[in-house]
């Protein structure tokens, strides 16, 4: 029972993390107004903050394999708390910049920091489930910047809006202190202590890895498709080159929440039954973000509504897919160097989503703004980081099973032998 009541609060730290971070992506049309920017210029606060969260990623890690969670997630909440209450009350760009900087900082101290929890506190038949539920449960941040955070920012305003979301932070900070410990009473927690050459050496030595960097590509393919959609471009795409109203946009995105509740634990038990094939679950995944994109951005104009349920139901099962890549961190990593392997692979997805995200503003300048034409050719610079990923994963996929030393049965094998038992146990 205290496992799970220190795992909830860190996932209500996270939760409000998940808030923070997407935030900005849902008011982003208001901020246009608000300081009376551009596209490219937009697009720059969300990758002004991909690019500190994802460079602060391997500092964060070694920080978590030092200090531990508890410091780490208070640390975090606080410093998005300090972010958005900037935020709320400036009309100035440069301040803004700042604030979305701390955004990112916070950010990046929290989610690896709740996954660690996971493995200390839960037996390891159950880490990889728990891990599942800590990334699903943080996406209800994302339904909080939907719903009740669109629902401040048209009614009060930008400024109730963000000293709202601040509010939350600091009480994310209070209950962490309070509740959460780095272990069980009775179990050290594990940490390192050294030196700048021994952290770099460290460092090299986890990358090098195969398992570390499958879980890199991994993370990398499936995850940054649905990031650069709720973080950013979702809403103003629907809204403005679909035809949805607002409310109707927003409810996407609590559709890719629900979608990713229940796609999590499917996975989670999957990837806990069948640790030798959770790379066909990545590939099948990433598959089938390309094949439904393919579909929509072929279409000569709007898409049906049933088609863009389709689309964000598919783009939003890659949320929980990535966290396949933190169980391979796990799986090849000792406990010591977790943090920091965590942090390597959280790389993957947010910095193929900062690029895009970045890329996608540019096109989108260049082609004219909010247009369908526009969108449609800003889209597909998604297709080179699928194939990048996809060459990614088969390479140290490989790799990672010489390193472990075997040798995975085929699946043609797999059913033999299935069907096999079967007949043997009609027989008995």
């Amino acid at each position: 029972m205290r496992a799970w009541l220190v795992w909830s609060v860190g996932v209500l730290a996270y939760i409000i993390a998940v808030l923070h971070r997407t935030a900005f992506g849902v008011s982003g049309l208001a901020a246009t107004e608000r300081f009376g920017i551009s596209p490219a210029v937009l697009s720059g606060f969300v990758v002004l903050q991909l690019v500190v969260y994802a460079g602060m990623q391997i500092p964060a890690g070694v920080l978590l394999d030092r200090f531990g969670s508890r410091r780490m997630i208070a640390a975090g909440a606080v410093v998005l708390a300090v972010g958005q209450a900037i935020l709320a009350t400036t009309e100035s760009l440069p301040v803004a910049y700042l604030a979305r900087v701390l955004v990112g900082v916070g950010d990046s101290l929290t989610f690896i920091s709740v996954l660690r929890l996971v493995p200390v506190w839960f037996a390891p038949r159950r880490v990889p489930v728990v891990s599942q539920l800590t990334g699903i449960f943080g996406q209800i941040g994302q339904i909080l910047s939907a719903v009740p955070f669109v629902f401040l920012l048209t009614g009060p305003g930008w400024t109730a809006a963000y000293g709202s979301a601040a509010g939350l932070g600091l009480l994310a900070c209070v209950l962490v202190l309070a509740v959460v410990r780095d272990a069980p009473p009775g179990k050290s927690r594990e940490t390192t202590a050294a030196g700048l050459r021994e952290v770099l050496a460290g460092l090299g030595t986890v990358w090098r890895r195969p398992g570390t960097k499958l879980g890199f590509f991994t993370h990398m393919g499936t995850q940054f498709s649905l990031t650069t959609f709720a973080l950013m471009w979702g809403v103003p795409y629907l809204v403005s080159a679909q035809g949805l109203s607002p409310a109707a946009a927003g409810s996407m995105l609590t559709v890719s929440v629900v979608t990713a509740i229940a796609a999590g634990p499917i996975l989670g038990v999957l990837s806990g039954r069948f640790p030798m094939r959770r790379s066909w679950l990545v590939l099948g995944i990433i598959l089938a973000e390309v094949a439904v994109w393919t579909a929509v951005v072929a279409l000569p104009g709007p898409a049906p509504l049933w088609l863009l349920v389709v689309l964000v139901v598919v783009i939003s099962v890659g949320g929980p897919g990535s966290m396949i890549g933190f169980d391979y961190a796990r799986t090849f990593n000792p406990g010591t160097a977790l943090g920091t392997a965590n942090g390597i692979v959280n790389i993957g997805g947010f910095l193929a989503t900062l690029l895009v995200v970045q890329m996608m503003g540019v096109v989108l300048e260049q082609l004219g703004g909010y247009t369908f034409d526009a969108f449609r050719a800003a889209w597909l610079l998604q297709y080179p980081i699928w194939i990048i990923a996809i060459l990614g994963v088969l390479v140290t996929r490989g790799r990672a099973r010489r390193d472990m030393g075997v040798a995975p049965r085929s699946l043609r094998t797999v059913v033999r032998g299935r069907i096999g038992r079967e007949r043997r146990n009609e027989q008995d």
